[in-house]
């Protein structure tokens, strides 16, 4: 299970000691290197301070953490050829993959597809192509010309990579004014990487990159309110807490909210904040909850149209059966949301 791994003072100390009996339940990403290894890794130990813990290597790998070529982490309870080709990922970092490629090498494209989603919640061509695009966007984001974004997004020409850039976020970089009050930017999380939509004062978007409707949604952002690349102190703010959140340290969001929807839409959604971390509710009890109990399929949809993840819980609503309903950041990442948020509930408990 996710989230259920030892104190850090624990974990710390099995890294120190290089604890065997720890491969396989941890792993730990280093932040000054960018690397992730097994505890009983032998090379150099790492200050506290720079140790970030998972308990997946597939969550090592969304978070931006490269494998340790000294311990080999992916090799251990992991599908041959999944790690085969994460190995060749992180090696060939700017290589634009193609199906060909995945065959080329002795697999069986669609076999590689449903192996990744099984192991990562997402194609290996879709990893590949978020790397790319990332390393893209850090250097637009941090000022850089777009030929030096489209060399670090690894596309042979500038065309190629405005043409993904525009594809991914719905928009054409260069139409992202430079002074806009709207600013877009990237953060990384243990289910991925995320983007963040703010003003100086309150968030507007918050998505996971590989959610189908991001596009859409940012264009329709970015066409009331024009968007540009870069960060305010609300996204060092919104990072944070986010960080803590996944950490297992704290559930609380102070960020202010912009919510883009009609009223009823916007309703559900202040309905959706109420309901507490460790709980969750049908669409059904939703629809009584604001006086509208035959508006079921309603709520569903306001609950589909939320674009601002986490902070908005709608990952907390289910089935009337109990079972795991559509999320449009993937069922994976609903059910490791809901898990993590059951620890924070049994320690509110007396």
């Amino acid at each position: 299970m996710l989230f259920d791994l030892p104190s850090e003072d624990v974990l710390y100390d099995a890294l120190i000691a290089r604890d065997a009996g720890f491969d396989g339940r941890a792993w730990v990403g280093v932040t000054t290197t960018g690397v992730f290894c097994r505890p009983s890794c032998p090379a150099r130990k790492p200050k506290r301070a720079n140790c970030r813990w998972f308990d997946a290597p597939a969550d090592c790998l969304a978070a931006g953490f490269r494998p340790c070529k000294r311990c080999k982490p992916l090799y251990q309870d992991a599908d041959p050829a999944v790690a085969d080709l994460l190995q060749e990922l992180d090696a060939n970092p700017d290589y634009r993959w193609s199906e060909a490629d995945i065959a080329t090498r002795g697999y069986d494209p669609s076999t590689i597809r449903r192996a990744f989603k099984r192991s990562l919640g997402i194609t290996f061509l879709d990893l590949a192509r978020q790397r790319r695009l990332a390393q893209g966007f850090t250097t637009l984001q941090s000022g850089g010309r777009m030929v030096d974004a489209q060399v670090a997004a690894g596309f042979e020409s500038a065309s190629a990579f405005r043409q993904a850039f525009s594809r991914w976020l719905g928009l054409r970089a260069a139409d992202l004014p430079k002074d806009a009050i709207l600013r877009a930017h990237w953060i990384e999380t243990d289910l991925g990487p995320m983007i963040a939509v703010a003003d100086r004062h309150s968030l507007h978007l918050l998505e996971f990159t590989d959610r189908k409707a991001l596009p859409t949604e940012l264009r329709k952002l970015h066409q009331a309110h024009p968007i540009s690349l870069g960060q305010y102190m609300l996204h060092d703010r919104l990072n944070q807490q986010l960080s803590h959140f996944f950490a297992g340290e704290s559930d609380r969001f102070d960020i202010p909210l912009t919510l883009h929807g009609s009223p009823f839409t916007q309703e559900v959604w202040r309905h959706l904040q109420n309901v507490p971390a460790g709980e969750t509710r049908t669409y059904g009890t939703l629809a009584k909850a604001i006086g509208r109990p035959s508006a079921t399929r309603a709520v569903a949809r306001a609950n589909g149209s939320n674009q601002i993840a986490i902070l908005i819980p709608c990952h907390r609503v289910i089935g009337a059966d109990g079972s795991l309903t559509g999320y449009g950041g993937g069922l994976w990442r609903k059910d490791r949301l809901i898990a993590l948020e059951k620890s924070y509930a049994e320690k509110d408990r007396p």
